[in-house]
């Protein structure tokens, strides 16, 4: 495989290979209203708005600032709120791991799946090493992935091995993990600088592919924007969507990730 490769694939998980809208998204509209004795459910949209700042891709963090922000429009500064963040991670993950710390029953059991094994395995065929570098929790990115997709140790990098999104450092790790992982697999090194693709379906990772390009110029950086399911409601709004990631730096958006076959991607590079 090394020996043909014309490109490192990189996605990341939530709203890439796997619906969260009713899981993460849904969690964190439950936590919200939690800390706001009931006052504000934030929509779906108002989540988008906040994500669109490219500073909340931990949503634990994200649902602390929104609780923040509706005590500002009530009035209160933020310095006058109480919110144990500790607890507030607790609470969160109650709903989306579950009550069961051994075998989940929380949102994360319904997620639907938006690609399928065969899919990677195509990729692989076609000589195009692939992995994953995502903001969820190693055990959360662990479980759809090995749990529900039935893969074998992929290379992965979790919220636990890197700084948050747009800060490239995780996406130069997993890229620098898949070169190592081709040279023990195959006995052949990649050939050096290949262009690296990151499929993601947020403002914060399309600058992630910005600053990498940056801080990394020896190689071509692609952004792909995937529009999560949510974002399709409506094709106005999936426009929207598209032309927020675009201007942010996707070079182009597709509906769903399996639409980035081999040959498109020779077509992108």
């Amino acid at each position: 495989m090394s020996t043909k490769a014309i490109a490192i694939l990189v996605f990341d998980i939530d709203g890439v290979v796997r619906d969260v809208s009713n899981s993460y998204r849904r969690a964190l509209a439950d936590t919200v209203e939690r800390y706001t004795d009931g006052a504000y459910r934030p929509t779906q949209d108002d989540i988008d708005a906040l994500k669109s700042e490219g500073l909340w891709n931990n949503d634990w963090e994200g649902s602390q600032e929104m609780v923040l922000r509706y005590f500002e429009q009530q009035g209160k500064p933020r310095s006058q709120v109480s919110i144990n963040f500790d607890e507030l991670v607790a609470f969160f993950q109650s709903r989306y791991r579950g009550t069961d710390p051994n075998n989940w029953n929380g949102y994360i059991s319904q997620e639907p799946l938006l690609l399928e094994p065969n899919y990677l395995y195509e990729l692989t065929e076609a000589g195009i090493p692939w992995g994953f570098f995502s903001g969820a929790t190693r055990g959360s990115a662990t479980y759809v992935l090995e749990r529900r997709l039935g893969l074998e140790s992929p290379v992965l990098v979790a919220m636990e091995d890197a700084p948050g999104k747009p800060d490239p450092s995780g996406l130069m790790a997993t890229v620098t993990q898949l070169e190592a992982q081709s040279a023990t697999q195959s006995g052949a090194a990649l050939k050096s600088n290949l262009p690296v693709v990151y499929a993601g379906d947020t403002v914060a990772d399309m600058q992630t592919v910005t600053q990498a390009a940056e801080q990394y110029p020896d190689r071509k950086w692609i952004g792909i924007g995937i529009l999560p399911p949510h974002a399709q409601h409506s094709a106005e709004y999936a426009d929207q969507y598209a032309r927020k990631l675009m201007k942010m730096g996707a070079q182009e958006v597709l509906s769903n990730v399996q639409q980035l076959t081999s040959k498109r991607i020779r077509q992108i590079i």
